[in-house]
């Protein structure tokens, strides 16, 4: 039940209901932090009017229908002000009870301290590392583009989003400003928050940036009001932006802290309570007696109506989308089932027409998948940061320019964590899988937005190329080492290293059958023969397949990726010398080893993985791998140089076996079940 309460009758003048409802929002986000102890008022406090102004006469949109595919987007890049978008949400009529916001950062609640996609009624995404939501705005955008020009009769609408100071001192900032000018997004505004404060101190301590010049010069359209306070200013802002064929940039100067005495203007208004005599102080200020977390009877009855014109706007699309599919009816049930992440019949029979059986690159066994799968599957877009010919993304596909949104690839450019943002975006606003593709050594520059991928379970896919010291002369700035095992790191985020051309397309396959969490495929650069036909369902079963099999194994060799091959090599030169070696791929190690397929068979089990060998530690009594940088020299040269050799393998396992006390032997290693 929810315990708001009405304000009391008075004799009072009233003030306007706009008024009324900034001095409403102020004063819910300022009593959450204030019950909580804990939370940031400055940026609600400064920012409620801007934010009032949007959501009251240009945000479309229906509380009661969160979901509406053509609803507005609105995105708080600058997540700490989340009390703010509590309040907004509460106040027109979200599933968030006033309850809840009492509960503000407490375990469970609907109201944690940062807004969490899929946890709140009404948050389009996760945010809280600054300039992550400004680029997922860019990504939002861009999808309403690519979708309109798709489906004009059920797609036309605007994102918003509200950045911060520290979301345009992020490096991240530069990188999707620069895309969305590119891209002539004129359905994206953004509001600047220009408070000129940060943690530590006036912005001005670290930074003289012209912000505005720098969107400008980006191919943005800028306005400025200085005064925050002044809502028709703010109006006439947002009005102008929405008619400019430009992304737009509103810079709205502000106060944080507006209105609390001794802390408003500074730094100690960022990220702490008030306190009750201040938050007393400003109440009384603007002769607010109402007592904490009170909405107004005319705010909730404006709030109120204007939801019920968000639910005609949304009843009046509903009738579009019918119209829709009586006119064209097979392109409406394209939009349903894209929308719905369903996959087409015919994607398996796609995927088995891929030609096996070759001695190539995985990455060129991907790009052989990717050709099939994008002329079954055209909701699946995507792009390269800059490297689509080495990366096996250039497919012949169509690009997307601000002339043509009807395209399928993406052109980021060297931008990988501002390509794997606008991915998030794309992927929460629907009706879109996408993928991106970088060498794996670079996804250290997209971590932050993959991780927020495995966050927000977005099925975002990562193809990850030239994935170890095989990478040859280009040296160890460009030897991945660490990489896959520091992606095996992150909850939620399936990483798969097929070894061949057939658990290549199993990768592919598993990737666009998983819709609740991002998938990372890391494939090499040379070449690797196949290794033959899999079991269909290998790979979600049990994440491996035996691929050198012998009756009574002396040792279990596991490897992923191209250090399968080599682990084939040197069972081979084991037999020769007696030694039985059953080779198994493991291309997704960590089912593998929940399935308890990893437990130990042979009396000895050995990993073969071209990176650091600390996560195999489970599985492996001996661990072969690379726990040092790379070199420059041709491949084969530094293989040998860092011991991954037919005969290097064989050497160490011999010696290990020779180390090791004897034990018995199990016929499978992939056989499910731990003893």
């Amino acid at each position: 039940m929810s315990t708001t309460h009405t304000a009391p009758a008075t004799t009072e003048p009233v003030p306007g209901t706009d008024e009324l409802a900034v001095s409403t929002l102020r004063f819910l986000a300022a009593d959450m932090v204030e019950e909580a102890r804990s939370g940031h008022p400055g940026l609600p406090l400064g920012a409620a009017p801007m934010a009032w102004v949007l959501f009251s006469r240009h945000l479309r949109h229906d509380p009661s229908d969160s979901s509406w595919p053509d609803r507005d987007r609105f995105v708080l890049s600058a997540g700490h002000g989340s009390a703010l978008l509590y309040a907004l949400l509460h106040v027109f009529g979200y599933d968030l009870p006033m309850d809840e916001l009492r509960r503000f950062r407490q375990l469970g609640s609907a109201t944690p301290g940062h807004p969490e996609y899929g946890h709140t009624d009404g948050v389009e995404t996760t945010t809280g590392p600054l300039g992550q939501g400004l680029a997922m705005a860019v990504g939002m955008a861009v999808a309403e583009r690519m979708q309109h020009a798709r489906f004009p009769e059920v797609t036309d609408h605007h994102t918003y989003a509200l950045v911060g100071d520290g979301c345009l001192m992020e490096g991240i900032s530069q990188e999707a400003i620069s895309m969305a000018g590119h891209l002539g997004l004129g359905r994206l505004v953004v509001l600047w928050d220009d408070n000129r404060i940060t943690i530590d101190g006036p912005v001005g301590q670290a930074s003289s940036d012209d912000q505005q010049a720098r969107f400008a010069a980006s191919g943005w359209h800028v306005q400025t009001v200085e005064d925050g306070t002044d809502l028709e200013a703010i109006d006439a802002a947002i009005t102008a932006a929405k008619a400019d064929p430009r992304p737009s940039l509103v810079a709205v100067r502000t106060v944080i802290g507006h209105g609390a005495p001794g802390v408003e203007g500074t730094p100690a208004a960022h990220g702490a309570p008030l306190g009750p005599e201040v938050l007393a102080a400003a109440k009384e200020a603007v002769g607010w007696s109402y007592p904490p977390f009170t909405v107004p009877e005319a705010v909730a009855e404006h709030c109120a109506r204007l939801a019920a014109d968000g639910r005609a706007r949304r009843h009046g699309w509903s009738m579009r989308l019918r119209a829709f599919a009586l006119d064209a009816p097979e392109r409406a049930e394209r939009w349903r089932r894209t929308w719905a992440r369903e996959l087409p019949p015919a994607l398996d029979g796609a995927i088995a027409g891929v030609g096996t059986g070759s001695e190539r690159a995985t990455r060129q066994s991907s790009k052989a998948v990717l050709a099939a799968l994008t002329a079954e599957l055209p909701e699946l877009v995507g792009g390269s940061a800059d490297l689509a010919g080495s990366t096996g993304t250039a497919v012949g596909g169509r690009a997307v320019t601000r002339e043509d949104f009807s395209g399928d690839v993406l052109n980021f450019g060297i931008r990988e964590l501002g390509m794997a943002a606008v991915l998030n975006g794309m992927s929460l606003h629907g009706g879109f899988r996408v993928y991106g593709s970088t060498f794996l050594v670079f996804s250290d520059y997209l971590r932050p937005a993959l991780r927020l991928s495995a966050l927000m379970r977005q099925p975002v896919v990562y193809l990850l190329t030239h994935d170890s010291v095989a990478v040859g002369e280009d040296g160890p700035t460009h030897q991945p080492v660490e990489h896959v095992e520091s992606l095996r790191l992150i909850p939620g985020l399936t990483v798969l290293r097929p070894a061949d051309d057939v658990e290549t397309a199993a990768a592919w396959r598993q990737a666009l059958a998983t819709t609740h969490g991002p998938t990372a495929i890391v494939l090499t650069r040379q070449a690797v023969p196949s290794l033959g036909g899999a079991p269909a369902r290998f790979l979600p079963d049990r994440g491996g397949r035996v691929v050198r099999d012998v009756v009574s194994p002396d040792v279990d060799v596991l490897a992923s990726g191209s250090e399968v091959t080599l682990a084939v090599a040197a069972a081979d030169l084991l037999a020769e010398q007696g030694v039985a070696a059953r080779v198994v791929s493991v291309p997704w190690r960590e089912r593998y080893t929940e399935r308890g397929a990893g437990t130990p068979r042979a009396p000895l089990t050995v990993s073969v993985e071209a990176g650091v060998t600390s996560g195999w530690a489970e599985l492996a009594t001996v661990r072969i791998g690379v726990d040092r940088f790379g070199a420059s020299g041709k491949a084969a040269d530094v293989l040998a140089h860092v011991g991954l050799t037919p005969q290097a393998v064989a050497e160490r396992v011999r010696a290990a076996l020779a180390a090791a006390p004897a034990g018995p032997a199990h016929p499978d290693p992939t056989t499910p079940g731990r003893p």
